[in-house]
């Protein structure tokens, strides 16, 4: 008698634009590189093509709007209930314009994930990207850390650099960050939900994989 594989982890993904990062993650899974499935889509913004992509993959997709509820509280208890209804086991930041409050992480301490496109703790904040060029910067690339209190401050899991080159625009200098963010997000996911990831207050520790 053959025994009942146990549910593949779910993992619910925010995000308010395009997501392209969802996408990999979706094909990740699809692909069987990353022993997970998407649950759960949450968007703050009712026109985000990632809502499109996660109802084309037959993925449950959210808009949740800040703008109905009365407080930034009723806000994350709303998104902390549609996580729990669903036993999240992991939540995906991927282009979520909106930043977690304490409320949020605290309730899932360790279990937030996000991508940043910037060597951290260089180039925090939304204009990564612009912020690298005008700086000059000769090497850019892309961060996945765990999310904590603070803005682009988490501990990091994940790190590949990227050069920036003295023609590059801020057009093709994020289409070659996308294609690391695309390739490290599932890695470092796949890591995380493996168990092999220790946090160790501002730095992760990756435990060699059992033999």
């Amino acid at each position: 008698m053959s025994r009942r594989r146990p549910p593949l982890p779910a993992l619910a993904v925010f995000c308010s634009g395009e997501g392209t990062n969802l996408q990999a993650i979706l094909d990740a899974c699809r692909a069987g590189r990353l022993r997970a499935r998407v649950a759960l889509v949450v968007s703050d913004r009712p026109g985000a093509r990632a809502l499109r992509r996660a109802a084309r993959a037959g993925v449950e997709a959210r808009c949740v709007d800040s703008a109905q509820h009365p407080t930034r509280a009723a806000y994350e208890r709303a998104l902390i209930r549609l996580c729990e209804a669903r036993a999240i086991r992991l939540v995906c930041l991927a282009g979520f314009m909106r930043v977690l409050s304490p409320i949020f992480v605290r309730r899932y301490r360790h279990r937030i994930l996000n991508v940043h496109p910037a060597l951290l703790p260089a180039f925090r904040g939304a204009h990564a990207i612009r912020d690298a060029l005008a700086w000059g910067a000769k090497v850019t690339g892309v961060t996945v850390h765990v999310v904590d209190e603070q803005v682009d401050q988490g501990p990091i899991v994940l790190q590949e650099a990227v050069p920036v080159g003295p023609t590059d625009t801020e057009a093709s200098l994020l289409s070659r960050v996308h294609r690391v963010e695309h390739r490290l997000y599932p890695r470092a996911i796949a890591l995380m939900l493996s168990g092999r990831v220790a946090v160790r207050g501002r730095r992760t520790v990756i435990h060699r994989a059992s033999s």
